[in-house]
């Protein structure tokens, strides 16, 4: 149960400064990049003993099929991300409705319309698929070597913060569907409609790192064993 409660406790706090910082600064591109990166990094020597800390479905779904997270714990994480996502966007949506700022965006994710850059449909995907596949392959690499474990929070927030300042003016930046879903169900109509793209793309793009790793990474005589 601690590591659902972790997980639920760092995912709350990514979404609350990420999303929050992205909202007060009208989505600045190094802030919001930074408050991402950092609040991962926070949580990484915080929760990262007791639940690996995820925070993210696209991550736990990556070590899902490498096999180093069971079925269960799989299905135990995402659920408690989920909620960590809706309850840190419950305290975003609270404050801002005490200001002149209002709940406009919560830091949601879109495309066309809802895109800076009005990127299309094909383009979000395809954007949501790269970026989360360079995030998921990196903290793959980083969490498999022991004697990198005292960097491995800062290796994989700085790589967040990286994939944000490319992403944010094209699709806000989800590569994480809980951090997608929460603000999109907080404020329905388009926002909703669009994020299964947030959803579905960051999962095929940890499939395709978790394939990537096990590809290039991981021995031959390990691979064999593990099959």
């Amino acid at each position: 149960m601690k590591k659902y409660c972790a997980e639920f406790i760092g995912t709350l706090v990514l979404v609350l400064f990420g999303c929050g910082v992205a909202v007060i600064t009208g989505g600045e591109l190094v802030e919001t990049s930074l408050a991402f990166g950092l609040a991962i990094v926070a949580m990484a020597y915080v929760i990262g003993d007791v639940s690996g800390c995820h925070v993210n479905p696209a991550v736990s779904f990556a070590m899902f099929l490498s096999k180093k997270l069971s079925g269960k714990d799989f299905v135990g994480y995402v659920i408690a991300q989920v909620l960590g996502a809706l309850a840190g966007t419950g305290i975003l949506y609270l404050i801002f409705s005490m200001t002149d700022m209002g709940t406009v965006s919560l830091g949601a994710n879109g495309y066309d319309f809802l895109s800076a850059t009005n990127i299309s449909l094909v383009g979000a995907l395809l954007t949501e698929v790269v970026l989360t596949c360079v995030f998921v392959y990196t903290i793959l690499g980083v969490t498999s070597d022991e004697s990198k474990s005292s960097v491995a929070g800062i290796v994989i927030g700085l790589t967040l913060a990286f994939v944000h300042l490319i992403g944010i003016n094209l699709t806000g930046t989800s590569v994480n569907p809980a951090r997608s879903l929460a603000p999109a169900i907080f404020l329905g109509g388009d926002f909703l409609s669009q994020v299964w793209v947030f959803i579905v793309a960051p999962l095929v793009g940890a499939a395709i790192a978790a394939g990537l790793f096990k590809l290039l990474n991981v021995p031959e005589k390990k691979a064999k064993k593990s099959k």
